[in-house]
């Protein structure tokens, strides 16, 4: 099922309060139920012959005998709606998100127009992350494979390493510019063209497809008057862009520099930006699970009008299947670097459980995602959840909150205690040790939710309407 709008936050290690580089996504779908599961997909050793086709069209191509473990978020119905594996951390701890759907305007595809059967979203993940050894690795791997066999659909991806951020924008069928996400700064994308000004002299910062600059000339694509931006060229502006995508940029950079007025319906938001303090994993979270608090156009506010409540969509979704921020730590040795902080339900009421990306399995919770319900998925567990507080919102949201930030509190003493019990460790025994670890915290986790469950549940029968005081004069 092809991801709807997602909105992806990309922060560098010297603007990061912990000094690592982040990347993270909401995974947006059509639907507000599609069923996912979280795997780990092993590394793979002189096996020839392998293929990959897609289920959602002609697309199909041979794979490298070789390849890394990595693990990933993919469909559970994957012969109907398509692979779709979001996210991952390869065992050279090269992290990478796809995808974010983004959208060329009409002048730029009357002459590059996308490939009915080229690679698209359903198959990115599973070509590219389990092959690549540095994030500027990905975006060379991803291009070269657009050039051979066209992309179906605009599409911007996420690739990052201890080092490095790249974002790359495919935006037609052959074409697409990627930058790096300088270390000090951070980006917020919400399914418009983001990137700028382009600079050619730097290929240090900037990639693109073979041809691009031609191509713009020579079909007269350019609309400024002097230099070469992407967006403009590339990119639209429509009502879809005013009310549903630009407004999710401006409310992410209103949170992380909020000393700056900013219109929401801006086309020309600034796709880099340095923010007014470091940020922490806690402030991607709250903003990938937002919805416009503390403005007129929260749908849960009491404040503005009714109008205003619904007029800009909200960035965390009853539709957003998973969220992850994927992170990796450069003061650790590479056994345990990769961090994926993974929320299934909805990053709006649910947590986001952190998961060392070096083990060989996830928790049976996670793996063995049911078509039906079944609460002891934690897919589904955290899914009602997330619609039990929604439910009674005024009632409910400060247990919620409460809730959320202790799981947080104990999130980051678990993984420092963790990562201090690894010590000495390295190999298979590490790999053990680490996949335990993170059944441990899955556990806790529950246990923690589970209460807050039964909680909600005796407030809610409470809240009944079905209820009557019989006048005692009567």
């Amino acid at each position: 099922m092809k991801d709807d709008a997602c909105t992806s936050i990309l922060v560098g290690k010297k603007a990061a309060m912990d000094g690592n580089n982040l990347i993270a996504r909401n995974d947006d779908t059509f639907s507000p139920l599609n069923q996912q599961k979280f795997v780990v997909n092993p590394a793979v050793h002189g096996e020839k012959g392998r293929k990959i086709k897609s289920w959602l069209n002609k697309f199909s191509m041979d794979l490298p005998e070789d390849a890394y473990r990595y693990p990933a978020v993919p469909n559970v119905d994957y012969k109907k709606y398509g692979y779709y594996e979001e996210s991952g951390i390869n065992e050279k701890n090269v992290a990478m998100s796809a995808t974010e759907s983004t959208y060329g305007n009409e002048r730029t595809l009357a002459f590059d127009p996308l490939v009915t059967d080229g690679l698209d979203e359903d198959c990115m993940v599973n070509v590219v992350l389990p092959y690549i050894v540095s994030a500027r690795d990905g975006v060379k791997r991803l291009g070269s494979l657009i050039a051979k066999y066209g992309s179906a659909a605009g599409n911007s991806v996420l690739f990052s390493d201890k080092d490095e951020i790249w974002y790359m924008e495919i935006v037609t069928g052959h074409h697409w510019v990627a930058q790096r996400i300088p270390d000090d700064a951070y980006a917020i994308a919400a399914n418009r063209v983001s990137i700028q000004e382009v600079d050619f002299t730097k290929p240090d910062d900037f990639m693109w497809s073979e041809g691009i600059q031609d191509f713009v000339a020579q079909n007269k694509l350019n609309p400024d008057l002097e230099g070469w931006n992407f967006r403009h060229i590339f990119g639209t502006f429509t009502e879809q862009d005013r009310h549903y995508n630009t407004s999710r940029v401006w409310y992410g950079q209103k949170i992380l520099n909020p000393s700056i007025e900013q219109d929401p319906e801006d086309p020309d938001l600034p796709f880099i930006r340095r923010a007014e303090k470091k940020i922490s994993k806690e402030d991607i979270e709250y903003i990938l699970g937002s919805h416009y608090q503390d403005t007129v156009f929260d749908p849960f506010g009491v404040k503005g009008s009714e109008e205003e409540h619904h007029r800009y969509r909200p960035i965390g979704l009853n539709r957003t299947q998973n969220a992850h921020i994927l992170e990796i730590r450069a003061d650790q040795e590479a056994g345990l670097a990769g961090i994926m902080w993974l929320c299934l339900g909805g990053p709006t009421f649910t947590p986001f459980v952190p998961f060392f990306t070096n083990m060989n399995d996830t928790d049976p919770s996670y793996n063995d995602t049911s078509l039906e319900y079944r609460q002891s998925d934690a897919w589904w567990f955290y899914k009602s959840l997330a619609a039990l507080v929604e439910s009674h919102y005024p009632q409910f949201v400060q247990l919620d909150a409460k809730y959320l930030t202790e799981l947080n509190r104990y999130f980051r003493a678990r993984v420092a205690e963790v990562t201090k019990q690894a010590a000495g460790l390295s190999g298979e025994e590490l790999t053990a040790f680490l996949t335990k670890a993170n059944q441990e915290t899955v556990a806790h986790s529950r246990q923690e939710s589970e209460e807050l469950w039964g909680q909600l549940f005796k407030e809610a029968i409470k809240l009944s309407k079905l209820t009557f005081n019989m006048d005692k004069n009567l």
